[in-house]
């Protein structure tokens, strides 16, 4: 947890800050508050920061980057949604995509059939949700089994110990043997090709800004074995594990104290 973390120590070296999104910065498809904007506001003026989420591009806008102040560096901003599978920075005063690497046709249906089918075998296919179920984010299939637009209390009453989501990604994992089934945010699962996860995001990362693994450091919620956020935590970051939005902001407060006399 950040509360074990001597947050000036780990800061030295870092060439990156990278956040988890949902329940990291904000909670499910909110935006950041205020406070919190502030705080991610004040460390695009300090290091290159990054966003990692295994949502769309569309809903790191809104939940972020819609609500940056004026004054944020843009231009130190990586945006790597669908757990880094497409790749957004600040070029000629908009977002822009720069690269995308979307499954092909037949595995997009594969995925969608598969977790249709499980759910309604295990009874979490329900008759009434807040919009569609299934999403296709071209690089991501994405369940939600309350729907895209469910209240995020609803969201997280449904299944707070991960057990309704870990049985569906385990199922539907063994009918896609190419593709990786994991459990995604607070009401779904995500599919994607073998090999992208938030660990490839990171490597791509570090390609790009031109840093090592080490020199990363890594704010998520979800880092047990089961969680989105497991991959790059494991991979050589320096990880920094939050319960939620509030934990966030105080580690923005540390890492901005300690980025500031460095």
């Amino acid at each position: 947890m950040w509360r074990d973390h001597d947050l000036s120590a780990l800061v030295k070296g870092t060439k990156v800050i990278a956040f988890d999104l949902d329940n990291t910065l904000a909670r499910s498809k909110k935006p950041m508050h205020h406070d919190m904007a502030s705080r991610f506001s004040t460390l695009t003026r300090l290091i290159d920061v990054a966003l990692i989420t295994g949502g769309r591009f569309e809903l790191a806008k809104s939940q972020v980057l819609d609500v940056l102040e004026p004054d944020a560096d843009r231009t130190r901003i990586h945006v790597m949604p669908t757990s880094g599978t497409r790749y957004f920075r600040w070029r000629q005063g908009r977002w822009r995509c720069l690269y995308s690497n979307d499954l092909d046709t037949a595995d997009r249906k594969s995925a969608i059939a598969s977790i249709e089918r499980h759910a309604r075998e295990q009874g979490i296919w329900l008759e009434h949700t807040w919009g569609p179920r299934i999403e296709d984010r071209g690089s991501q299939i994405t369940f939600s089994a309350l729907g895209q637009e469910a209240p995020v209390d609803a969201k997280e009453r449904w299944d707070p110990d991960n057990s309704k989501k870990n049985r569906l990604a385990k199922a539907v994992g063994v009918d896609l043997p190419n593709l990786v089934v994991r459990s995604g945010g607070s009401t779904s699962i995500d599919v994607s090709a073998r090999g992208v996860d938030k660990a490839y995001a990171v490597r791509r990362l570090c390609c790009i800004v031109g840093c090592s693994v080490d020199q990363v450091v890594f704010i998520g919620d979800r880092m047990d074995p089961d969680g989105n956020d497991y991959p790059a935590a494991i991979i050589g970051t320096k990880p920094i594990l939050v319960s939620g939005p509030g934990d966030t902001i105080q580690v923005c407060n540390r890492l901005i104290a300690a980025l500031s006399v460095s």
